[in-house]
């Protein structure tokens, strides 16, 4: 049976530096087939650049995924376009760059879709992400019964109801954005792994990968601050899901969190 890693948000260099440093190992550990990431804070805290991107594929993610930051550097438009192994929501406009799903395919001929959505609670307008997710998921599954989802969402509440609704027609629903891992794995009565969040790739001691003592100041003052990226207690964090490749059923969904200097869990 197959087994899918899924990363939670790179947050700028130190998220970067123990993918290049952690994830090789943990892909042969773990017999990963495929692994997918979060890439939207992975330039500086916000936004991706073509280099990073290409970098974080040569540590050994097969597919990206973004959010709401992923305009943030205009240079990664074009490459948008141009590379199907980096995503942008699949829910912003038709005719915004690049595309929101794509099916890849191994080395070992393993072929996995994946989709990108963008939750529209407390975040900036976009079109309906469970219709666009009505429209793709039947167009995926006609390439490979293994479909992964990430709903980059603020709200647990559409995260969970991405779930639902997505419960027995993909192999999986994992949330991003919010940077904590939750603790709420588990395999839908359908067949669909779900995790809420998958946690951040990057500096623990932080608020949400920010120096603590910026947004502390920020919080305190109400004036401005530079929210530099943190550089401590480094780590990489996800979800492990294994599937049935005949039915696309998840078999099993486990939450791992690896540290710079050992693995935690």
């Amino acid at each position: 049976m197959p087994n899918i890693l899924a990363l939670g948000d790179i947050v700028g260099r130190p998220g970067r530096r123990i993918l290049e440093t952690k994830l090789a190992a943990i892909r042969q550990a773990e017999a990963i087939d495929f692994c997918v990431a979060n890439c939207e804070n992975a330039a500086g805290g916000s936004g991706v650049t073509p280099e990073i991107a290409r970098e974080l594929f040569g540590y050994g993610v097969d597919v990206l995924t973004s959010g709401d930051h992923i305009w943030k550097k205009k240079e990664i438009i074009p490459f948008l376009s141009e590379n199907p192994r980096l995503l942008r929501p699949a829910n912003y406009s038709p005719q915004a760059a690049g595309r929101g799903a794509t099916v890849f395919e191994t080395k070992d001929g393993l072929k996995v879709g994946v989709i990108n959505l963008l939750g529209r609670v407390f975040m900036h307008p976009a079109d309906c992400p469970f219709r666009a997710a009505n429209e793709l998921v039947p167009k995926l599954a006609k390439e490979t019964p293994l479909i992964v989802v990430d709903v980059h969402a603020e709200a647990t509440s559409e995260k969970i109801a991405m779930g639902w609704h997505l419960d027995g027609k993909v192999t999986a629903v994992f949330g991003t954005h919010t940077h904590i891992q939750t603790a709420d794995e588990r395999l839908l009565p359908q067949g669909t792994a779900y995790v809420t969040d998958l946690g951040m790739t990057g500096p623990y001691e932080s608020v949400l990968g920010r120096r603590k003592d910026r947004v502390l100041k920020a919080i305190m003052t109400q004036m401005p601050e530079v929210f530099d990226v943190a550089t401590d207690d480094v780590r990489m964090c996800g979800v492990i899901i294994s599937a049935d490749p005949r039915t696309g059923k998840a078999t099993g969904i486990r939450r791992i969190q690896v540290k710079e200097d050992g693995q935690a869990g």
